[in-house]
């Protein structure tokens, strides 16, 4: 029998769990079971946990449906459980270090308790200091074990189950188990308290209590703020069967209620039925009240007074302050001329366009990435949806004539940003567009993370000090409704990087869509138009961007890798997007819009951004500039070789199932700056080179595409091409814009069953 039974229920974290079970398999006291607690199988979650359960054979999952919540799953977890303690853990939590030890070590001085309460801190989201809430409380217990008559203030009420350690032969005997409902910390610390006849406490913070962003889902307004009620008269008829002491019952009694009070307060907790929860709230009060119960000084004892009295007005008039902050009015933006200000103002107020859809990549670059995928595809599938593309100043020749679009800035632009319903991005909008209610902004994403993004980027000062507000960025993320993703690696990261209230749908990047429709025909077409001569082995070069550069450097003698590779290679050079901003220097990867924003991608619209490169390579024959090309899809699908350092082209170009070599000649430095989600150099895609003589060497040999290759491929291929089967565009089309259920959505298709477009090899050997 283990010594402790930690049990993790994951249900919305499946980002953050890997840390909560890293924080737990890490600890020094290793006698123990993690108990994961997962939705269900095939669940970002139980793909995460599943991981874990095959490296350590003290992890042991188990399933809970969504509709149980959180006391359903803490149940599940239980029952599973075989150790002599339980231990509760939320799924994005830590437990600090030493804390299995220092229970241990209490436990062995105080002896079998039923509980043992300790203390935990409340660390915010993002800044400031972490508290530890319960330190007060736990300071005035007595030493040693003690019966709870001892110290009757501590109930267990204002304890949440991860701070407390529960003696499993107890929780089982009294058939303890979580209540139903969103209160269910409240109802099960006072009733374990209850019935526990030895407890102890150790005063020291074992766990960090991760607070979200979105703040906590108590808080939040709905017919579930009643489950409170429903706890408090759990507890307090228990206790009164109990016959529960009456200096025992007094503090138990004050706890509950001023919980009841904070919530009553607050009317907009409780849209059209705070009146009703008044009332009920009332009759508990007057039925468990202990005989002799003097409410406390202060404005909590003014509110008790007014409960109990059933004074309704008087109460609210009493708070009023708390209704006006819930009527802030939305910020309208500033455009720089007034009289699109008042014309875009003037525009929020009509109906929304419910048949308009605005669509912009890159912030205004042209028609590329996964929106025009979806706009494509909305064409055929939902045509009564009128769309506009948004593109640059100067642009507008770049895009498609049949494509209607808005220049960025115009009148017209402000028009349709104000009316649309659905707004489709694969970055960013304008700080002054409005999320009104009603509208359905997508985010697309434009590629896989490899490297940190959105808040994860703030302990890495290089890239932190190009990235500008997080505060901003993170007012942006509030916009979304829906944020696409490729593979549940995706799914994780977003959730962590961007923290919001969107909806995560793992539908596929629209844009790969291409890598399973293409034709031999649209392969040819695409090497032709490139200039690639018959018979050659099209590389792909796509390094991509450096924070700590201050313009573009190539990494590469291309002209020697040519030389060197064979006679047959030719190279197509695609640089960052990024460097298409600044004609002298090569680019300015400071602008706001870029870093803080969704991972990089060697995407462009037609712009002419060659910054010097042209210069630079035309003097070799065998090296073809496809920067400026509209479509980084296409220029994949012309090469049969792709060589990259930590672009997030790697992951798009692996649905192809051609070979990817990984040039990493400052992978150190790169990981260091930057910081990365995971290791790259653990899980290539294919071989992986540090010098120019090494990367020649791989094509010489043709190592790039052998055994060993093709096996590190497929293992990259099942990690992180999950979703990109061809249809991920019309999930989306489906799913958004003619709103049918999930269960209509097309599934994914096996990748086994997919059949990538065909590279020029295989046609030129068939």
């Amino acid at each position: 029998m283990p010594r402790f039974s930690i049990i993790v229920p994951s249900h919305g974290v499946a980002g953050r769990l890997s840390q909560a079970l890293d924080s737990v398999l890490a600890q020094s006291f290793g006698d123990l079971e993690l108990i994961p607690v997962c939705d269900g199988p095939g669940t970002p979650a139980a793909d995460v946990a599943g991981t874990y359960a095959e490296r350590d054979p003290r992890v042991a999952p188990v399933h809970s449906p969504p509709s149980a919540g959180l006391g359903g799953a803490r149940n599940a977890g239980a029952r599973a459980a075989s150790g002599a303690y339980l231990l509760f853990l939320d799924g994005d939590d830590l437990l600090l270090p030493g804390a299995l030890a220092a229970l241990a070590a209490r436990l062995a001085a105080t002896g079998d308790v039923d509980v043992l309460y300790f203390g935990h801190e409340r660390a915010p989201w993002w800044e400031g200091e972490p508290t530890d809430p319960v330190a007060p409380l736990l300071a005035g217990a007595p030493d040693g074990a003690f019966a709870p008559g001892r110290w009757p203030r501590l109930t267990g009420v204002p304890l949440p189950a991860f701070s407390a350690a529960y003696r499993r032969a107890f929780v089982t005997g009294h058939r303890l188990a979580f209540p139903d409902g969103y209160f269910t910390d409240l109802g099960w610390g006072g009733l374990a308290t209850l019935a526990a006849e030895r407890i102890a406490v150790l005063r020291r913070v074992l766990v960090r209590h991760r607070l979200r962003r979105q703040g906590s889902r108590l808080n939040l307004p709905g017919a579930h703020q009643l489950d409170l009620l429903d706890q408090v008269d759990l507890v307090l008829t228990r206790a009164a069967e109990r016959q529960l002491a009456v200096d025992r019952a007094r503090p138990l009694f004050e706890q509950l209620f001023g919980t009841v009070l904070k919530t009553a307060s607050r009317p907009e907790r409780l849209p059209g039925g705070h009146r009703a929860f008044f009332r009920r709230a009332r009759r508990l009060h007057r039925r468990h009240r202990p005989a002799g119960f003097r409410p406390p000084a202060g404005r909590l004892g003014v509110q008790h007074r007014l409960l109990a009295a059933g004074a309704y007005t008087a109460f609210r008039a009493l708070r009023a302050a708390n209704r006006t902050a819930a009527r802030a009015a939305e910020r309208v933006p500033r455009p720089r001329m007034l009289r699109t200000r008042l014309r875009y103002r003037a525009l929020l107020r009509r109906p929304l366009d419910a048949r308009l859809a605005v669509y912009c990549a890159y912030w205004g670059r042209g028609y590329a990435c996964s929106p025009a995928a979806i706009h494509a595809k909305a064409r055929v599938l939902a045509p009564h949806i009128r769309s506009v593309f948004l593109v640059e100043p100067g642009q507008e020749h770049t895009m498609p004539p049949d494509v209607d679009h808005a220049v960025i800035g115009s009148r017209r632009y402000w028009e349709v940003l104000a009316r649309a319903k659905y707004l489709i991005n694969n970055a960013n909008f304008a700080e002054g567009v409005v999320k009104r209610p009603g509208s359905v902004h997508v985010q697309t994403q434009h590629g896989t993370p490899l490297k940190t993004m959105g808040v994860d980027q703030s302990t890495y000062p290089v890239v932190a000090a190009q990235t500008g507000s997080f505060a901003k960025l993170l007012g942006r993320v509030d916009r979304w409704d829906v944020n696409l993703s490729s593979n549940r690696h995706s799914t994780q990261v977003w959730e962590r990087a961007f923290p919001g209230s969107y909806e995560a749908l793992e539908y596929g990047y629209p844009r790969n869509d291409v890598y399973c429709t293409a034709t031999a025909h649209d392969v040819a077409r695409v090497r032709r138009e490139l200039g690639v001569p018959e018979g050659a082995t099209a590389v792909l070069y796509a390094p991509t961007h450096r924070d700590h550069h201050t313009g573009f450097e190539p990494g590469l003698d291309l002209a020697a890798f040519c030389a060197a590779a064979g006679e047959d290679v030719v190279v197509l050079l695609r640089a960052h997007y990024f460097y298409d901003r600044d004609p002298a220097a090569g680019g300015d990867p400071s602008d706001p819009r870029g870093p803080s924003d969704p991972s990089d991608r060697n995407g462009r619209n037609g712009r002419n951004g060659r910054n010097g490169r042209a210069d630079r390579v035309s003097r070799v024959s065998r090296v073809i500039d496809v920067s400026a090309h509209r479509s980084a899809e296409e220029v994949c699908l012309a090469a049969d070789v792709l060589v990259t350092d930590y672009s997030s082209i790697m992951f798009d170009y692996a649905n192809l199932d051609r070979p990817i070599v990984i040039h990493a000649d400052d992978w150190e430095v790169y990981r260091e700056t930057r910081g990365v989600c995971f290791d790259l150099m653990a899980a290539p895609p294919g071989p992986v080179t540090r010098t120019p003589e090494e990367l020649a060497r791989v094509f010489r040999d043709r190592t790039y595409a052998g055994a060993e290759s093709r096996a590190l491929r497929a293992a990259f291929r099942e990690r992180f091409c999950q979703f990109d089967d061809g249809l991920a565009a019309e999930r989306v089309v489906r799913r958004v814009l003619l709103g049918e259920p999930p269960e209509a959505i097309p599934p994914v298709i096996p990748l086994a069953e997919r059949l990538p477009a065909p590279a020029a090899a295989t046609l030129a050997r068939s």
